[in-house]
């Protein structure tokens, strides 16, 4: 096992890479598995890890844990499932991981143990999914202790609708400035998602493609090239 992760906190970067400046690793000492602390994205993780610090490419990457879900359409915000996304890239397969702890300031305790025990019996059930190359598996856990609990399920992608999505300021100088982060709309939340999974107080497992391309549509389009949309 080799552990690469950013050297801090790299949330809602999404599947950056660092193309325009260096990537510095540096090797940490007495962690009792070799590990890397990296100063680009976690996509920059996945593709240093397997091209520069292997000597072969990985036989499965797990990306996390993170603190906090990512479920809904934060997905599409988050470095964690970016890093995974680029494994599925690089040819390798692939789950990210996330704790559902209160974010970014929680009182909470973290249960790192269920996610770590969730994430384990998913990468030693890869094999049986036979995914395709194109699909990674997306693990997300309630903040509760093991025996807590209720169990896995096999989820969709929920919709996570923002309201009040800036908070506009000004600085000492007179001069604006956005913090841009949002809070959640109370809308209705599908039963067969992520996010009523861990609402219930089942871990969610949710297959994501990176091919994104709307079937449907394309086959419609196909049927009738003259309808336009």
């Amino acid at each position: 096992m080799t552990v690469v992760a950013p050297d801090g906190d790299r949330s809602g970067v999404a599947h950056a890479l660092s193309i325009h400046h260096p990537v510095r690793v540096r090797e940490l000492r007495d962690r009792g598995v070799r590990t890397f602390s990296c100063s680009g994205t976690p996509a920059d993780c996945v593709v240093v890890g397997s091209y520069e610090l292997l000597d072969a490419p990985p036989d499965l990457v797990v990306s996390g844990i993170n603190r906090g879900a990512n479920a809904g359409d934060d997905i599409t915000y988050s470095g964690t499932i970016a890093a995974a996304n680029e494994a599925l890239l690089v040819g390798v397969r692939a789950i990210a991981v996330s704790l559902a702890v209160s974010w970014p300031i929680s009182t909470e305790l973290p249960h790192w143990e269920t996610a770590a025990s969730c994430a384990v019996d998913l990468a030693r059930g890869m094999d049986a999914l036979a995914l395709p190359p194109t699909t990674l598996v997306n693990l997300n856990v309630p903040n509760l202790a093991p025996n807590d609990l209720r169990g896995v399920r096999w989820t969709k992608q929920a919709r996570k609708r923002y309201r009040d999505r800036t908070d506009r300021r000004l600085d000492p100088r007179g001069e604006t400035y956005v913090w841009i982060w949002g809070s959640v709309n109370d809308a209705p939340i599908d039963e067969a998602s992520d996010l009523a999974a861990l609402r219930d107080g089942y871990a969610s497992l949710t297959p994501i493609s990176i091919d994104r391309t709307d079937e449907v549509t394309l086959a419609r389009l196909r049927e009738h090239p003259d309808e336009r949309v």
